[in-house]
């Protein structure tokens, strides 16, 4: 009995042992505690478990205090191993956050009809192949060039839209078409080519990469001391980080460590703006759109784009995979998000199966996502979407920070890692912690989204007209001002609540072409909607569940 005590106490301290030796090492590895919090934090925990291997091992005589000292070394080493467990995969979030994929890769493909007699790249050899003019140029001249240097000659036929590319293919009139796959959404988002994917083919393909980020010339000298800029994007990507998509969600934060505010200036997707991106990048440089494509040609041009809008310099991205947060919020067990008196929705456009009510609404995954991208069931549409998305992104933070969280901590560190990057450092990082720690304080939250009017303008990235948000000068202005007022730690000036006007309607001597016709395109989430003819629907200021209307299409 007391030989098979005896063995039994010494693997038990050694397991203890070694168990916080992985914790000291993961928690001096994570490097967000100052070193006047973590050596106590360490000698305490070595003090406790030689204490405790000293009475399991000698000094426990009797049947009960060998079961006493046993049990709590068995929940010390437990507690210890599941602490250090945590800290392991709080490190490994943080490292895959602040390690960006490198390279987006950009997917260019031939498509011909699945009917057609064409299926490889020898197939197109004399063949007639759809190419844009002038969209998505960088992708179309390096698909070609890998088509000529395998000695295969095409005949080239140029279009100016995306709508007059397609229809072509359908019709015939082209063999094939050279489409960029993270434009493949908007195709089939036309009721007309509803069945695109089944339709057709890929019969060659060819990938380019850009950089996800670029360099860090940016980066503040001291982030506890000095403030800055981090722009929040949001991409629809349905492939994570790795592929381009759109950028649905554009926030800049301002942060003044000295002042502990943060500005959180958000601007709606729509917005007609002049589209800013290197060499290289393939954006429609100098013309005007919507912000939401400039995300199709990566991060660093909607963090340009809005550098030139706004006049400012942005230090930082972090980028967010919104397909992610549903992940994310189901980790954390859900958020609570309060709905003001006359915002209640039965049943959102983006997702029929959710809603919410007036007051304190619990969401999970899905329910916080389709609450984050709806914006047909408000009068201020694309307003009152960036108001949820605020609201989602600070319910997220505040459950994040609850003790509550310490259940799914595991799943919640899996999760962040995929629905976040940034090129925000580890040390930086670790610097906010420490800083956050050795000063305390609470921060200072203040949201502000600009305003405009609803218009419908030719949109460079599209070859077409389409629905867009013209920018309220003044709106701008106070926001320049805003953020200026943060980075020099003056208070903020209070701004009017952000109203979209009326959308202008199209001018009758526009003419519409069957076939060519633009159909805005949706989120993934498919908030879009056609007439019965096909044509380009203005969006619904309300949508009643209750109501029947054949004017728009689900």
């Amino acid at each position: 009995m007391n030989k098979g005590y005896r063995i039994f106490s010494i693997i038990l301290t050694i397991l203890t042992v070694l168990a916080t030796g992985f914790f000291v090492y993961q928690l001096v590895k994570l490097g967000v505690l100052p070193t006047q919090i973590l050596l106590p934090i360490i000698a305490a925990i070595i003090l406790i478990v030689l204490i405790m291997a000293l009475l399991v091992v000698f000094m426990a005589k009797s049947v009960v205090s060998r079961s006493i000292t046993s049990i709590l070394m068995v929940l010390i080493c437990a507690i210890i191993a599941f602490g250090g467990f945590n800290i392991y995969k709080t490190s490994s979030m943080l490292s895959n956050i602040t390690t960006p994929e490198g390279k987006v890769a950009n997917k260019i493909s031939v498509v011909a009809l699945k009917d057609s007699q064409i299926e490889n790249l020898k197939g197109l050899r004399d063949k007639k192949v759809g190419v844009l003019n002038t969209l998505d140029r960088v992708g179309t001249d390096k698909c070609l060039d890998a088509i000529a240097n395998e000695n295969v000659t095409i005949t080239q036929t140029g279009f100016d839209g995306l709508n007059a590319e397609v229809a072509a293919l359908y019709d015939h009139s082209v063999d094939a078409i050279i489409l960029n796959e993270a434009r493949r959404g908007s195709v089939a988002e036309n009721e007309q080519y509803a069945n695109f994917d089944n339709d057709t083919k890929v019969v060659y393909e060819t990938v380019y990469y850009t950089d996800a980020v670029q360099g860090s010339a940016k980066k503040v000298n001291d982030i506890t001391q000095q403030p800055f800029t981090v722009l929040i994007s949001g991409s629809d990507s349905r492939n994570g980080f790795a592929e381009a998509g759109r950028s649905d969600v554009n926030m800049v934060a301002t942060v003044n460590p000295q002042t502990h505010t943060v500005l959180l200036t958000s601007i709606p997707r729509d917005f007609y703006v002049t589209t800013q991106c290197d060499e290289g990048y393939g954006c429609a440089q100098g013309q005007l759109d919507k912000l939401t494509h400039t995300g199709l040609h990566g991060v660093e041009t909607t963090k340009k784009t809005i550098e030139n809008f706004l006049g400012i310099e942005i230090n930082y991205t972090l980028r967010v995979n919104f397909n992610s947060v549903v992940n994310l919020v189901d980790a954390l067990g859900g958020i609570d998000v309060f709905v003001p008196e006359g915002y209640a929705v039965e049943s959102f456009w983006t997702n029929p199966a959710y809603g919410v009510h007036e007051g304190e609404n619990h969401l999970d995954g899905e329910g916080a996502l389709a609450f984050a991208r709806e914006r047909y069931a408000y009068t201020e549409g694309d307003f009152q979407r960036v108001k949820n998305q605020q609201t989602v992104l600070m319910a997220i933070a505040q459950k994040a920070l609850s003790p509550a969280v310490i259940v799914n901590y595991s799943r919640l560190m899996d999760a962040l890692g995929g629905a976040l990057e940034t090129d925000l450092s580890d040390e930086e990082i670790q610097k906010l912690i420490h800083n956050q720690i050795d000063n305390g304080g609470n921060w200072n939250f203040i949201t502000t989204t600009l305003d405009g009017t609803g218009s419908t303008e030719f949109c460079a990235e599209l070859g077409d007209r389409a629905y867009v948000t013209i920018p309220n000068e003044e709106s701008v202005q106070m926001a320049r001002q805003q953020i200026q007022e943060v980075l020099e730690g003056q208070p903020v000036t209070e701004s009017a609540p952000a109203q979209e006007q009326p959308a202008e309607q199209p001018q009758e001597e526009t003419p519409v072409v069957e076939d060519q016709t633009y159909v805005e395109e949706s989120t993934s989430q498919g908030d879009v909607y056609y007439g019965e003819d096909q044509t380009y629907v203005e969006d619904p200021v309300y949508y009643d569940p209750n109501a029947v209307d054949s004017t728009y299409g689900y």
